[in-house]
């Protein structure tokens, strides 16, 4: 069952890496480099996919790990577990108290209608996503370490 688990955290985390890492990498920098206008209107577009998706993949990964640390008996292993699970947190926590209340101020506005006392938040966004970022790339180094010392 173990390998199994392990399989699972290991596509769960790379998942959550990957498509935070392919956000930060090329769809953020094209989202800055967009007219206000066109990046409301895209941010709502690319929000109905990502929105839903992550935090169950985010939160599969936590439970995997966790239950992986308490199924594993080598100690090295357990503790790489338990920190991917608390660099999972670390994801889930900015997402929900950063980058989502920024995503719903973003999504209440109407394109064609920018209020022109606008304060443009990608700067605040794009910092908070690379801090998410580096969590979710550290828990799949840690699943990745934890799989290997496992064996």
């Amino acid at each position: 069952m173990a390998h199994i688990l392990t399989a699972a955290v290991l596509v769960t985390s790379g998942l959550a890496a990957g498509v935070l890492f392919t956000h930060a990498v090329g769809v953020w920098p094209a989202l800055q480099a967009m007219t206000p206008e066109r990046y409301v209107a895209a941010h709502k577009l690319l929000g109905r996919a990502y929105d839903p998706m992550m935090p169950i993949i985010v939160g599969v990964s936590t439970v995997l790990d966790i239950s992986l640390a308490f199924i594993t008996e080598n100690s090295l292993t357990q503790n790489l577990f338990i920190a991917s699970a608390v660099c999972l947190v670390g994801v889930g926590a900015v997402s929900q108290t950063r980058n989502v209340p920024i995503n719903r101020r973003v999504k209440s506005l109407d394109p064609q209608a920018i209020p022109a006392d606008w304060k443009d938040p990608r700067s605040a966004w794009g910092k908070w996503n690379m801090v998410r970022t580096t969590f979710a790339v550290l828990a799949l180094v840690g699943n990745a370490a934890a799989a290997v010392s496992a064996f």
